[in-house]
C-alpha cells in the first residue's frame, strides 16, 4: 500500500480518490475494451461507506440527538411560514428603525436653523475651535498649536474603537481652505450649538453613530469628535460639498448637457483646466441625474460618439467610462458655440419628452475660454419666457475680455458664472452651481429626507474601519438640507448645509429574525436605482495585500446577484415599491464559489414606507418554508445555557444590547441570562427566539455528557483521528467538544470568528449546516475546508449530518451535528477497507457528487483540484452520458487582472496587434477561441517593442462567467469506455452509501492526451476579447443606452417663481449689462 497518500480537499458534493496499485493482476484492459469488475468497486464503497459513517455517527452523536428530538415530537407545533406577512412585519421593524434616525436629523435642522437664525456675522470674529487635524498638536516648545487645543480622546467600541469624545464635536476644514477664512469662523461659531443636539440624540438613541454638518462654506463638523490624519502628502482630500448625502439633500435630481469648447485657443493649460472642471461636475453627479458631454469647435464631438443625441445615467460605471475618453480631446479649430447650443437644447427638450431621465431640473453646463456673443436669439428660442433649462457658464483662464457674454448668458437663465484661473480653482467654483440649484428648495422651505445607497464610510480611513470585528462598515447616510430663515435672504434661496447621520447596514440586519428565514433564506433590500443596500452576496471588498474596496461596490444592481431573474421580474416590481411574490429556480454558490446548491426560492417583497427603500425576503422551497415551536420551562432552558460548551450566533439579536451603554459589553447569551433572571428589566428580547433557544439547549443537553464518555474511555479514539466534535440548531445556538487538546487542532480556526463561511452569522447558517440540509436525511456529507491561505487546513475532514423533526420534505432542520477527523485518519481508513483486493493499472478516484473535485491522489499537488483537470477525458465521457451536468454561473462583482498603459504610446501596439489578427481570421467563434486561449494579458508581457512594457497590471472589475457541475442523483454507478488515440480507457464510478462520496477506478495506463482538460477557471465576460471590435463597439454601445426600470424621487423642486436670478457670480470689476439683463426680464412680462 503507498505510504503517502493524501486525501484532497473537498469543495463540492463530488470527491475523487486517486489511488494506484501494482499488486495481484485481476484484470488487464490495455488496449482493450474490456471492462473495470464493478463487483470489487462496489465491494470497496460499501466497505469504507460502513466504516467511515459508523465512525462519523459514533463520534458526533448525531443518533442521540435526532432520537431526543423525537421525544419531543408531540410536544411541538410545526408552522408554514407565511412569506408576506413575514416581509411586511419586517419592513415595518425597518420603517421604525429608519424613522427614529430621521427625526434626530430633524432635530438638528431646527437647530442649525435657529442658530443661524440668531447669528449676526461678523467679519474680524475670533474664534478658538477644534480642527479636527490640528487637535493635540504641539509645537517644538511643547505648546498647542493654534485651533490645537487638548481634546480628550477616548476609544469607544461602539465607534470601532476608534478614540473620540462622546462629549464634543470637531470641525475637518478642506485642506485647500483657510482654517480662518471669516465665513468659515463664523459659521463654526453658530455651529457650536448643535453640540447639544449631537449628544441628546445619542442619549435617545444610544444605536446613532456618526452625526454631522457639512457646511455650504466647506466646513464638516462631526461627532463624536475624531482626529483626522493627512495623507502621505499632508493633505486631506475630503469636501462634505462632494459626498452624495450632500449633493442629493441639497439639490433636486437634474438633467445636465457638458459643453467643453476644444477650439484652437484652448490647447495647453486651458484644455486641462476644462478636462478637470469637467471630471469636478461629474462629482457632483448621483444616480437620479442624467448627463452627456459635447465638445465643440466648428464641428460637434460627442465625447461618447455612441450616445448621441441622448443622455445617460450619472452612475459610477458611466461617468469612469466618460472620464477615460476626456484623455482623447484636443484642441484645434474655431468655436462655433451657437451650433453646440442648439444641439444641447433639442437633446434635453427630446429626452425630456421621452419620459426618461429625471423630470426635474436641466441645466448647460458651458466650459469655454469665451464668447464673442451673448445668443440670446437661441435661448428666446429654446428657454424664455420660462428658463427651465439653467445656464452654467465656466470662464477657463485668467483673461477677462469676453467674461461680460458669459455672464450675461448664465444671468439671463437662472444660472452662475465663474472664472477658472488655475487647477487649484476648479473644486471651489464648481460648488457655485450646487447652491443655484437649490434654491427653490429652499425657499419653498421643504426638508426632503434622503437616504443614500450602501457605502463605505470615508470619514475615517479605511484601516480604521476594518479593524472592526464585524470586517467592513458599510452603511446608508439619511440627510436633511438646512436653510437660512432669514427673511431678508428668502428670495436668495440660501442653503446653510445638509446634516446627516449614518445608518450600518447591520443594523438592518439585527431586525431580521433570520431563525425564521430558515436555513438557506435570506432578506434583502435595493433602492430606488435597484441597487443593493443589503444582500448576502454583495461583495464590496476585495482582497490583495490587504482589504480594498472594489470601485464599483455601492452600485452593484439586484440582478447582477439574483441573475437567474433575465427578465428582472423581482428586480423591477420592487423598484416599482409593490407588495407580491415571485418563484425562480436558483444557483446559490458557497465556499467561494466552488460548490453549488439548486434550489427553488419564494421571493416576498414590500417596500419600506418613509424611505426609497424596498425589502425582500428569499425562502427556499422545503424544510426551508416550516418552522417550529417548542416549549420548556425557563428554569430548565437556563440551566442547559449554563454549559460551558454553549455558545450563541454574536450576530443575531437575541437581545438588542445597544440601546444602553451597559449592555454593550454583554454577549448575547450573558444578556439573555440577565434578561430571563429579571437582572435587567431594561433589556429587549426577542421573546419567541429565547423560548426557542431554550428548548434547543434543554434537547441537545444530554450530548454533552455522551462526548464526555467518549474522550474518558482511553480506548476509542486512540490515534486522536477524530478531533472536534460539533452541533448547530436552528437557533443559532451551538456546542463544541474537543477529542485532543486546544493545541493538537490540525485546524486552528474551525469554528471560531476568523472562520466565518463555519459559523453562524448575519447573513447565513455555517456552510456544514447548509450542505447537511440538502443531504438525504441519515447520511453525511463530507468535505475539506477550501483555502488558498494555510496548508493545514487541507490537512482535515468535516463530516456533518442534518437532524429532521419528521421524515418528510415539511419537517424543519431543527439542528446538524458533525466531527473534523485528521485528513490521515480519514485516508487510512479507506485503504483498510479497500486494500483486500486490487486492480493492476488502475486509478481509484473518490469524489464527492455534486461538484467533482479530487480528496485524494498519490500526487499531493493534485489536492483540491477539479476532477476535470485531471481526467479530462472521463469527465468529458460523464457529462455527454449524462451522470453529469455543466451548469454556467455568472459574477457580475469579479475583480479581473488587466494590463493598464502608463502613456498613449500603448494604443499603437494594441491597434497594430488587433490589426493583425483581424486579418488572420474573420469575425467568427475561431477568433473567439483564439483569443481567449492565447490571452492578450501574455502578449503584452512579451518583449515585443519597448512600448509594450509600459503597461501596468490592475485589478478592475470585471464579468465572468465559469461552469459548475452536478451529479445525477439517481445514478448510483456507472461504467464507460472511452476510445482514445491507440487504445481503450475504461472507469467505474461507484456511489459510497450513506455519503456524498463516488468513488470512481480509472485505467491509468491509457492516456487520453488528445482529449483536453476540463477546468472551472472563470472566463471574463469581455466583448473586446471575445468578439471581434466592431461588434465590440455594438454591445458597448447597447449597454450604454440601456436603462433598466427605475424610480425616480417623489420629489422635485427644479423652479421657484421668487427665485432671485441676480445673485449669479463674476469676477472683481466685472457686471452684466443692464441692456441684457434686462431683456429676458421683459420677454417674461410681456408673455404673461
Amino acid at each position: 500500500m503507498p505510504e503517502n497518500l493524501n486525501l484532497l480537499r473537498a469543495f463540492g458534493g463530488v470527491f475523487f480518490i486517486f489511488w494506484t496499485a501494482f499488486n495481484t493482476a485481476l484484470v488487464d484492459v490495455v488496449g482493450s475494451e474490456q471492462q473495470i469488475p464493478l463487483s470489487v468497486v462496489k465491494l470497496w464503497a460499501s466497505a469504507f461507506g460502513g466504516e467511515i459513517k459508523s465512525i462519523a455517527a459514533k463520534y458526533s452523536g448525531s443518533q442521540l440527538l435526532q432520537k431526543k428530538y423525537k421525544e419531543y415530537e408531540k410536544d411541538v407545533a410545526i408552522e408554514e411560514i407565511d412569506g408576506l406577512q413575514l416581509v411586511k412585519k419586517l419592513a415595518k421593524n425597518m420603517e421604525e428603525m429608519f424613522h427614529k434616525k430621521s427625526e434626530a436629523v430633524r432635530r438638528l435642522v431646527e437647530a442649525a436653523e435657529d442658530a443661524y437664525l440668531k447669528h449676526e456675522f461678523d467679519a474680524d470674529l475670533q474664534y478658538e475651535y477644534f480642527n479636527a487635524v490640528l487637535i493635540n498638536e504641539r509645537d517644538e516648545e511643547g505648546n498647542y498649536l493654534e485651533l490645537g487645543k487638548e481634546f480628550i480622546l477616548v476609544p469607544n467600541d461602539h465607534f470601532n474603537n476608534l478614540p473620540v469624545n462622546i462629549s464634543l464635536s470637531d470641525v475637518q476644514v478642506p485642506t485647500n481652505m483657510y482654517n480662518k477664512d471669516p465665513a468659515i469662523v463664523n459659521g463654526v461659531y453658530w455651529s457650536e450649538s448643535l453640540n447639544k443636539v449631537f449628544v441628546d440624540n445619542f442619549d435617545r438613541d444610544p444605536s446613532l453613530i456618526w452625526q454631522y454638518f457639512g457646511s455650504a462654506k466647506g466646513f464638516f463638523r462631526q461627532y463624536p469628535g475624531i482626529k483626522w490624519e493627512p495623507d502621505e502628502n499632508g493633505v486631506i482630500a475630503f469636501d462634505c460639498r462632494n459626498r452624495k448625502w450632500y449633493i442629493q439633500a441639497a439639490t433636486s435630481p437634474k438633467d445636465v448637457v457638458i459643453l467643453v469648447d476644444v477650439s484652437g485657443s484652448m490647447k495647453g493649460l486651458r484644455l486641462t483646466i476644462a478636462k478637470q472642471t469637467v471630471s469636478s461636475i461629474l462629482d457632483t453627479l448621483g444616480d437620479d441625474d442624467f448627463f452627456n458631454i459635447i465638445a465643440y469647435n466648428e464641428e460637434l464631438h460627442y465625447v461618447e460618439p455612441c450616445l448621441n443625441g441622448t443622455l445617460v445615467q450619472a452612475d459610477r460605471a458611466n461617468k469612469e467610462h466618460f472620464r477615460e475618453h476626456l484623455d482623447k480631446l484636443f484642441a484645434k479649430g474655431i468655436g462655433m458655440l451657437d451650433i453646440a447650443l442648439n444641439e444641447a437644447f433639442n437633446m434635453l427638450n427630446e429626452f425630456n419628452h421621452t419620459g426618461q431621465g429625471s423630470i426635474c431640473s436641466q441645466a448647460i453646463m458651458l466650459i469655454t475660454d469665451g464668447a464673442v456673443d451673448t445668443y440670446d436669439t437661441i435661448f428666446a428660442k429654446y428657454n424664455w419666457p420660462d428658463r427651465k433649462v439653467r445656464i452654467f457658464t465656466y470662464l477657463i483662464g485668467r483673461e477677462a475680455a469676453f467674461a461680460d457674454n458669459l455672464k450675461w448668458m448664465a444671468c439671463a437663465n437662472k444660472g452662475f458664472f465663474t472664472q477658472i484661473s488655475t487647477l487649484a480653482d476648479v473644486q471651489e467654483n464648481v460648488m457655485e452651481y450646487l447652491h443655484v440649484l437649490s434654491r427653490p428648495k429652499v425657499i419653498d422651505q421643504e426638508h426632503d429626507v434622503v437616504w443614500t445607497e450602501a457605502y463605505i464610510d470615508s470619514t475615517v480611513s479605511l484601516h480604521d474601519k476594518l479593524a472592526d470585528d464585524q470586517g467592513l462598515v458599510l452603511m446608508t447616510t439619511v440627510a436633511m438640507p438646512v436653510f437660512s430663515k432669514q427673511n431678508e435672504t428668502r428670495s436668495k434661496g440660501i442653503l446653510l448645509g445638509v446634516v446627516g447621520t449614518d445608518v450600518p447596514v447591520k443594523e438592518l440586519l439585527k431586525t431580521i429574525p433570520k431563525y425564521k428565514l430558515g436555513i438557506h433564506g435570506y432578506a434583502f433590500a435595493i433602492t430606488n436605482n435597484g441597487y443593493i443596500l443589503t444582500h448576502p452576496e454583495l461583495r464590496p471588498l476585495y482582497e490583495e495585500g490587504k482589504k480594498r474596496r472594489k470601485p464599483n461596490y455601492s452600485s452593484v444592481d439586484l440582478s447582477e446577484v439574483e441573475w437567474e431573474d433575465r427578465d428582472d421580474v423581482l428586480r423591477n416590481a420592487m423598484v416599482n415599491r409593490k407588495t407580491g411574490k415571485f418563484s425562480m429556480e436558483v444557483k446559490k454558490t458557497v465556499d467561494k464559489g466552488k460548490r453549488v446548491l439548486v434550489m427553488t426560492n419564494d421571493y416576498y417583497y414590500t417596500d419600506i414606507k418613509g424611505t426609497p427603500f424596498s425589502l425582500g425576503v428569499a425562502l427556499s422551497r422545503g424544510h426551508g418554508k416550516y418552522f417550529f415551536r417548542g416549549n420548556v420551562t425557563v428554569e430548565e432552558g437556563l440551566h442547559d445555557l449554563e454549559h460551558p460548551d454553549v455558545s450563541l450566533a454574536d450576530e443575531w439579536s437575541y437581545c438588542n444590547t445597544d440601546l444602553h451603554p451597559e449592555h454593550r459589553q454583554m454577549t448575547q447569551l450573558e444578556a439573555i441570562k440577565r434578561y430571563l433572571t429579571g437582572k435587567e428589566p431594561l433589556l429587549q428580547c426577542d421573546k419567541e427566539l429565547i423560548q426557542e433557544v431554550l428548548f434547543d439547549a434543554v434537547v441537545s443537553a444530554p450530548i454533552e455528557a455522551y462526548w464526555t464518555s467518549l474522550a474518558l474511555n482511553k480506548s476509542e479514539n486512540s490515534d486522536k483521528g477524530v478531533e472536534v466534535a460539533f452541533l448547530g440548531t436552528r437557533t443559532g445556538l451551538s456546542r463544541i467538544n474537543l477529542f485532543v487538546g486546544p493545541e493538537q487542532l490540525t485546524n486552528q480556526d474551525f469554528l471560531t470568528a476568523e472562520d466565518k463561511e463555519n459559523i453562524f452569522n448575519a447573513d447565513h447558517f455555517p456552510l456544514w449546516y447548509r450542505r447537511a440540509a440538502e443531504q438525504i436525511p441519515g447520511s453525511f456529507v463530507y468535505s475539506i475546508p477550501f483555502s488558498t491561505e494555510t496548508a493545514n487546513k487541507s490537512n482535515v475532514v468535516t463530516a456533518s449530518t442534518a437532524i429532521q423533526l419528521l421524515d418528510d420534505r415539511k419537517s424543519p432542520v431543527v439542528a446538524a451535528v458533525g466531527i473534523q477527523m485528521k485528513l490521515e485518519f480519514f485516508q487510512r481508513k479507506f485503504w483498510t477497507a479497500s486494500r483486500q483486493q486490487t486492480i493492476v493499472k488502475k486509478t481509484i478516484y473518490l469524489k464527492t457528487y455534486n461538484n467533482g473535485f479530487i480528496l485524494v491522489s498519490e500526487d499531493y499537488q493534485q489536492t483540491g483540484y477539479f476532477f476535470g483537470e485531471v481526467e479530462g477525458a472521463v469527465m468529458n465521457k460523464l457529462l455527454t452520458m449524462g451522470s453529469f451536468k455543466r451548469i454556467t454561473l455568472y459574477d457580475y462583482q469579479a475583480m479581473c487582472r488587466t494590463n493598464k498603459e502608463s502613456s498613449d504610446s500603448a494604443h499603437s501596439l494594441l491597434d497594430v496587434s488587433t490589426a493583425h489578427l483581424m486579418s488572420i481570421f474573420p469575425c467568427n467563434h475561431q477568433r473567439k477561441l483564439f483569443l481567449v486561449e492565447f490571452n492578450l494579458c501574455s502578449w503584452w508581457h512579451s518583449d515585443l517593442t519597448a512600448k509594450a512594457q509600459r503597461l501596468k497590471q490592475t485589478l478592475e472589475p470585471c464579468d465572468t462567467e465559469y461552469p459548475a457541475f452536478v451529479s445525477e442523483r439517481t445514478i448510483k454507478e456507472t461504467t464507460g469506455n472511452i476510445a482514445c488515440d491507440d487504445c481503450f480507457k475504461s472507469f467505474v464510478i461507484q456511489q459510497i452509501p450513506s455519503s456524498n462520496l463516488f468513488m470512481v477506478v480509472v485505467d491509468n495506463e491509457c492516456f487520453c492526451d488528445s482529449i483536453p482538460p476540463i477546468t472551472m477557471a472563470p472566463i471574463e465576460i469581455r466583448a473586446s476579447l471575445l468578439n471581434c471590435l466592431v461588434h465590440n463597439e455594438s454591445l458597448k454601445c447597447e449597454r450604454l443606452k440601456s436603462q433598466k426600470i427605475r424610480r425616480r424621487p417623489e420629489s422635485c423642486h427644479g423652479f421657484h417663481p421668487e427665485e432671485n436670478a441676480r445673485e449669479c457670480g463674476g469676477v472683481s470689476g466685472l457686471s452684466a449689462k443692464p441692456s441684457l439683463v434686462l431683456l429676458p426680464l421683459l420677454l417674461t412680462i410681456f408673455s404673461r
